[in-house]
């Protein structure tokens, strides 16, 4: 069984490790080129709509005048991200790959 401490450090090189690459992302203004192409897939496959109507249905159901915007990013987040396709993500995760080796 690992340790506490090794499970944080590994927790903290894990954290290092994506910051290190969200970094080379952002200079390299490949981030924007990937977050254009998730947007761009997605609506294409109608998630931006589901997620749309999704967030009507809440609205509806807990009252326009009882949630704030926080509330409704919270309550849609967790279904947002649950109902990407597998797909989509694997081609992201791929690009990001390919980006790192050529880095």
């Amino acid at each position: 069984r690992e340790s506490n401490m090794a499970a944080l450090d590994r927790a903290v090189l894990d954290a290092q490790v994506r910051a290190s690459v969200n970094q080379k992302l952002e200079e390299s203004g490949e981030k924007e080129k990937l977050k254009e192409l998730l947007r761009k897939k997605l609506i294409e496959r109608g998630w931006r709509d589901e997620l749309k109507e999704y967030c009507k249905e809440v609205i509806k159901s807990k009252g326009l005048e009882q949630i704030s915007v926080e509330d409704l990013v919270a309550e849609i987040t967790p279904r947002g991200r649950a109902t990407i396709p597998d797909d989509i993500k694997a081609e992201l995760l791929e690009r990001i790959r390919k980006f790192l080796a050529s880095a």
